[in-house]
């Protein structure tokens, strides 16, 4: 590659797509790593949650947002949603001639961590149902007990974005009880949406149990691929995010406003 393209490639943004709003929760680990990269966001809102959808119908919203990132030029795209991941990842790692992240509930490191070998799984029942789910627990859960909860309605009710209401803290501790009484010392938040909940999720599960999520990991991820392909960019200026929405964008721009605390521009996808 010539080094003219090489530098117009690594100013280029990395593209970032999920569900809806979860994929925050990785966009800021991303911004938090590399703060010069420019960033695309779609948040598929309008259909989220993917978790209780068929398969070909999350492929085929992938495959929208997908060509919407690629429609800004994109040098990477990370796929924010564990449920999109595991149903359409393959396929568009095969349609894309691009360099594509994905997410995954993080079984791995939280069996490493636990005392007690009990580990909880709050994530879409999609996820929780899918082949590459049951796969990371052959692999890597063999000599713990995972206990998977599916927690219906509880991305429609982050989507919302009152973090504080009552309906939101009854469904959490509805999901997150029967872990705690199972004694459970590691929790998994295996959907991009939670950690935006993190402090209620933290507060009901008690100082007892360790909280862990993917964010952090997919970023070092993307970060050592841009890295060794020689395309992250050091630059001086952080762009705003770029966001596209398929929900209404007078509540989506609330939303984002809310939960994303840098300038952005808002789209409808």
């Amino acid at each position: 590659m010539a080094l003219k393209h090489k530098v117009s490639v690594v100013n280029r943004p990395v593209g970032v797509f999920d569900s809806g709003l979860g994929g925050i929760s990785v966009l800021r680990e991303i911004r938090a790593q590399m703060p010069y990269e420019s960033l695309c966001y779609v948040a598929d809102s309008h259909y989220a949650p993917y978790g209780e959808k068929s398969e070909a119908f999350i492929r085929q919203r992938s495959e929208r947002c997908c060509e919407r990132l690629l429609d800004q030029g994109v040098k990477a795209i990370v796929v924010a949603c564990n449920t999109a991941t595991a149903a359409a990842v393959k396929t568009l790692r095969s349609r894309y001639d691009i360099p594509i992240i994905a997410m995954e509930p993080a079984v791995k490191p939280a069996a490493l961590i636990s005392q007690t070998g009990r580990i909880g799984v709050l994530a879409t029942a999609g996820t929780l149902s899918s082949e590459k789910y049951e796969r990371l627990l052959k692999q890597h859960a063999r000599h713990v007990e995972v206990m998977s909860r599916p927690c219906y309605g509880l991305v429609e009710e982050i989507e919302k974005g009152d973090f504080s209401s009552e309906t939101l803290r009854n469904l959490l501790w509805r999901y997150i009880e029967p872990l705690l009484d199972a004694r459970v010392d590691t929790l998994i938040l295996g959907c991009t949406h939670y950690p935006l909940i993190g402090a209620l999720i933290k507060e009901l599960a008690g100082d007892g149990v360790q909280i862990i999520e993917s964010g952090q990991a997919v970023a070092r991820r993307l970060q050592v691929l841009l890295q060794g392909q020689q395309l992250l960019n050091n630059g001086t200026h952080k762009a705003p995010l770029r966001c596209w929405s398929s929900g209404d964008l007078s509540q989506q721009t609330l939303r984002i406003k809310s939960l994303w605390q840098h300038p952005f521009k808002l789209s409808k996808l």
